[in-house]
């Protein structure tokens, strides 16, 4: 009997798809709002593992996009993203939220400005080079820089025909976490100031944002923080951060 019943349950399982997914993977109609996660330069799906954990649980629908970061320009990836936007977000009752890491907030500026989508909800930018990189303006004319970083890597310079530079100031509702811990000192050497061992504390801040926050975290590990996991949420769900642990009232 026990054997039977097991063949069943197993029989079952395959005729739903076959491979497990636990339940905060698995699309729910009913959830909240749509979250859509845009790892960053040279990193997967899997690097927002944490906070699509996190998001889903709170009752968000959250869409874990992968994306070929160093195949393309990022105007095509903008094009890229645009796409796949059309084919999740479906439920036009449901309001379409970002969390970005890195270059991810680029190819996300870059698609808002060309094509915004009416349902625009908050955004929540990690560590994005909003004015460029110093690391770029010293490797990125190099040939191994392009090679292990392609096209859009090469784009995030900090002079004035860099691809940052070029972007418009933001309209919408946006919240920027940063980090100040450097894995890397030598790469730290070349930037000014406060940095993620990538990207600057204030080349992250950009004209029009609604919120800043500085986090202990770097830039390649900050998305897998429940503390980063915490302040995305807030911020999803009030349009500002939780400064000290309190709210903070102007």
């Amino acid at each position: 009997m026990f054997l039977q019943a097991l063949s069943l349950l197993f029989a079952a399982v395959l005729s739903l798809g076959g491979a497990y997914r636990p339940a905060w993977a698995l699309p729910d109609e009913s959830a909240g709002d749509y979250v859509i996660l845009l790892h960053g330069l040279g990193r997967t799906h899997r690097s927002m593992h944490a906070l699509e954990e996190r998001l889903a649980g709170e009752g968000f629908q959250v869409i874990n996009l992968d994306y070929p970061s160093r195949r393309y320009p990022i105007e095509q990836l903008a094009g890229i993203l645009k796409q796949r936007i059309e084919q999740n977000c479906t439920a036009e009752e449901k309001r379409i939220h970002f969390v970005t890491h890195s270059l991810g907030g680029m190819i996300l500026r870059s698609y808002i400005q060309q094509n915004r989508p009416e349902r625009l909800g908050r955004v929540v930018m990690l560590c994005p080079p909003s004015s460029g990189s110093e690391l770029v303006d010293v490797a990125g004319a190099s040939w191994l820089f392009e090679w292990l970083n392609g096209p859009a890597g090469s784009q995030l310079g900090t002079d004035s025909s860099s691809f940052p530079q070029r972007l418009a100031p933001v309209d919408f509702e946006l919240g920027v976490i940063t980090g100040d811990k450097s894995l890397n000192p030598f790469y730290s050497l070349f930037i000014p100031g406060k940095d993620d061992g990538k990207v600057s504390v204030d080349r992250a801040k950009v004209a029009g944002m609604a919120d800043f926050l500085v986090l202990p975290h770097s830039h390649t590990f900050i998305m897998s923080s429940p503390e980063t996991a915490g302040q995305v949420l807030y911020f999803l769900r009030n349009g500002r951060f939780l400064k000290n642990g309190r709210e903070q009232h102007d």
